[in-house]
């Protein structure tokens, strides 16, 4: 063997010595594993030993959590002035140290969430939104915005976690009644990079209002809820339009969501849930008499019982049944009691007793990131 092919040997060793397979179990899950956990879970290994917690309680660390962690972990619930309640899908691993978010300088409505963050409005004054982790019990008031978004605004908020960003960059879209033209919406969107306010020069006429707390964000387009239609904003080209015959070609009403990157809708069956993906946005173009259809199913989920009573069954009575579909998660009311179904592992999670017709339900990731 010459000398050149034992030197080459020799750092191949040293290579691999360096290499994950010659680590310690403790630091190949604190190096590699644990970004990938739910905040909660992390809080309680800071007490394996020193160097984990103070990896832990790291900003990096916190950085690379938020992007690697994305499940769903619960759902804050509100019901009139009531303060928040959180219902946790996993009590051993989700959780937040102050659910009624006491931490608030005044009490809040909750109101929309994306990857950690939550939105809410406060009810004193010019009624000010609130972005908070209510993990790190960490917030931020917004200035006020240039219109009147109304007492239950239809608001969307948007944070995608990029490895780019320390601190988390959002935005707020609401549409709200225009006062200027009848039967008109308008657009205002929040930058936390510009940390301003802008109206949008685009207007939406529609006999129908969006349905609050039922916008969706998926690829930079902006989805809500128009009785049986579907109203779209593309925040790039900031253009409104109607999905046509969306939730007819469907047969009912149900939660819009976002699965698999493509947005999607669970209704309601009689036999249990059936979730469909948008395939084709551009069917409002197509011939009258043209097969392509919009939606396509991409779940047909039988239940045992079956959840929703066959003999009364009615699309427009099971509104407000389907609460959330988003991820893996479907949240739904039956039989007096709150119910969440898992997709990757086709389990029924019972979460306790059926809540309010009108209670606000907001989804949560147990997540560190940064405002």
């Amino acid at each position: 063997m010459s000398v050149m092919d034992r030197e080459r040997r020799a750092n191949k060793l040293v290579a691999n010595k360096n290499s994950i397979l010659y680590m310690d179990l403790k630091d190949i899950i604190r190096n590699h594993a644990l970004q990938f956990l739910p905040a909660k879970s992390l809080f309680r290994f800071t007490g394996v030993c020193r160097d984990w917690k103070l990896d832990i309680t790291t900003p990096f660390f916190a950085h690379k959590q938020s992007n690697s962690f994305h499940d769903i972990s619960g759902f804050f619930c509100q019901s009139g002035t009531a303060p928040p309640s959180f219902i946790s899908l996993d009590p051993n691993a989700y959780g937040v140290p102050d659910p009624p978010l006491n931490f608030l300088p005044e009490p809040v409505e909750i109101r929309t969430s994306s990857n950690g963050l939550l939105c809410c409005q406060g009810r004193d004054g010019y009624k000010a939104y609130y972005i908070c982790n209510p993990v790190t019990r960490k917030w931020k008031k917004l200035p006020k915005p240039n219109a009147d978004h109304g007492c239950n605004p239809a608001i969307v908020l948007i944070f995608e976690p990029s490895l780019l960003n320390f601190v988390a960059e959002y935005k707020l879209v609401c549409v709200f009644p225009s006062v200027d033209f009848d039967n008109g919406y308008e657009f205002e969107i929040y930058s936390s990079r510009d940390e301003s306010w802008r109206v949008s020069g685009e207007i939406y006429f529609g006999n129908h209002p969006p349905v609050p707390r039922t916008g969706v964000h998926v690829n930079d387009i902006v989805y809500w809820v128009l009785d049986y239609q579907i109203l779209v904003f593309d925040l790039t080209m900031e253009r409104a339009q109607q999905l046509s015959g969306s939730f007819c070609d469907t047969g009912g009403i149900g939660a819009l969501g976002l699965m698999d990157g493509k947005l999607c809708l669970t209704k309601p069956s009689p036999t249990g849930l059936t979730v469909k993906v948008l395939s084709n946005a551009y069917t409002n173009t197509m011939g009258m008499h043209s097969n392509v259809r919009a939606w396509e199913t991409k779940h047909q989920i039988s239940l045992s019982p079956p959840p929703f009573d066959s003999t009364t069954y009615n699309h427009r009575m099971m509104t407000n049944y389907i609460l959330f579909a988003c991820g893996n998660v479907v949240l739904y009311r039956s039989g007096g009691k709150l119910h969440a179904y898992d997709l990757k592992t086709k389990e029924t999670q019972c979460l306790g007793d059926e809540l309010d017709q009108n209670a606000r339900i907001v989804s949560h990731v147990n997540s560190l990131v940064e405002i």
